[in-house]
């Protein structure tokens, strides 16, 4: 074999010392094949293997500094390179006069394992998964899951340290086995050290966490309806866990966007219980709550990444929310609760033709979910009520909503005739956005005016 040429052997930069420093070894060299490298030259006395972010590099130790200097010079001047697993090793003297192995939690014996979660579906490998791996070799007391900068990982609790010993050495750097995971997710390999914890404190079951020695622990809403589990859908695309309460998040706000904006857009697919607006991270979000999942799924399909207004204005992007039931304390511009009947609010005011005219705020309506279910078929969707004017050009699967020049109201709230006195307040000259997007990026242009 030729000599290395591409990348130097040995950097003499360093004085000789005892401690040789070796570079680019096979991921997860082992201590006894370090020992065999050396061993022609002498005693090897200390080892630190794995060492660096790629785990190829490692430190051997020499009883006495003419034997470190031996190996370097034979591999200076010899036309074969240093070798381990076929895999040319870069030597040079270490800085260092002897190894030191700082002990840390990772490395004393607990009954407490730390598991690191590798591969580019890691998050989707469940605690149910995890517990079948691991209760091979003993009975596992309490898993909880966690992301942090290191990735997926989780703490899995054994009864005593010698169970969790053998765990460890059984699977570190093995993959979790093909069989317990679907086929939409790829190899995910286990890295395990040992964890600084003794007894892990689990407060209720659910997919993040779990203690299998309390069958009387409270169990989570989110375990119930199996929300916030990552699941995979038939593309092996990752999949929100689905829930009744939506999060829109609002980009492009060049027009205001209000409770009665948001109740307008969103009702067209069910009845509305709760809105709930705020400003988070500089941008405009709202949680929308459905009576059911079904109806909050077919909402955030039709309309993720559809736009309110023309022209690409107050763009949506939704995602499921954790939340299942909002918490409305007051109703004001930034939040209502519509389960909550409005006291109806009369204002005598003369009508065109002096006499009074009682103005009647609408009732919020009562929904009780069974009277709606989302529309699928063109046919059923309900059409403009007598006294909006004409009905615009036919739109293929377009919502059924209008947006008038005049403020919004629920469909399904408006009398089939208006008198003139009740006619809705006119938005201000200029104020007027330009027109209402729809699923299908059809717009549906405001009607004619209401008649006299």
């Amino acid at each position: 074999m030729a000599s290395v040429s591409s990348q130097q052997q040995f950097r003499y930069t360093q004085p000789p010392s005892k401690v040789l420093h070796l570079r680019n070894l096979p991921w997860e060299c082992t201590e006894e094949e370090l020992i065999e490298l050396g061993k022609p030259f002498g005693k090897v006395v200390n080892t630190k293997c794995n060492v660096g972010s790629n785990r190829n590099q490692a430190f051997i130790e020499f009883t006495d500094l003419n034997q470190a200097i031996a190996m370097i010079s034979y591999y200076a001047s010899s036309s074969e390179p240093a070798q381990v697993r076929g895999k040319t090793v870069y030597l040079q003297y270490s800085n260092r006069q002897e190894i030191v192995h700082n002990k840390t939690a990772a490395d004393v014996a607990g009954n407490v394992l730390l598991v690191t979660i590798e591969g580019e579906d890691a998050r989707l490998v469940s605690i149910d998964v995890l517990h079948l791996v691991f209760s091979a070799f003993g009975f596992v007391h309490k898993i909880t899951t966690f992301e942090k900068t290191a990735g997926f990982q989780a703490l899995v609790q054994f009864s005593d340290a010698e169970t969790a010993t053998s765990a460890k050495d059984a699977l570190d750097g093995r993959s979790i086995p093909r069989y317990l995971l679907s086929e939409q997710v790829g190899p995910c390999t286990l890295k395990i050290t040992y964890s600084g914890h003794t007894d892990l404190t689990v407060k209720f079951q659910s997919h993040r966490s779990r203690d299998y020695t309390n069958p009387y622990l409270p169990v989570a809403q989110s375990a119930i309806e199996g929300g916030g589990q990552v699941m995979v859908g038939l593309d092996g695309k990752r999949l929100e866990a689905e829930s009744n309460v939506l999060l829109a998040s609002i980009e492009n706000m060049q027009y205001a966007v209000t409770l009665d904006v948001l109740h307008t857009v969103f009702s067209t697919f069910g009845p509305i219980q709760k809105i709930a607006m705020f400003d988070k991270n500089g941008a405009l979000q709202a949680l929308i709550q459905y009576p059911d999942t079904q109806t909050a799924v077919v909402a955030k399909e039709a309309l993720e990444g559809h736009c309110i207004y023309d022209g690409g204005f107050c763009k949506l992007h939704l995602s499921y929310s954790r939340h299942t039931d909002l918490s409305i304390k007051v109703n004001n511009d930034r939040s209502r609760d519509y389960t909550i009947p409005i006291t109806p609010v009369v204002n005598l005011q003369p009508s065109i033709l002096g006499q009074p005219v009682s103005m009647t705020g609408a009732p919020a309506q009562q929904y009780n979910g069974s009277q709606y279910t989302p529309v699928s078929d063109p046919a059923m969707i309900p059409q403009p009520q007598a006294g909006w004017g004409t009905a615009p050009p036919a739109v293929a699967q377009s919502m059924p909503m209008q947006m008038y020049n005049n403020t919004y109201m629920p469909p399904g709230n408006m009398p089939p005739q208006m008198p003139p006195g009740n006619m809705p307040p006119q938005m201000p000259p200029g104020n007027m956005p330009p027109g209402m997007q729809f699923p299908n990026h059809s717009m549906l242009q405001p009607t004619s005016t209401l008649p006299a």
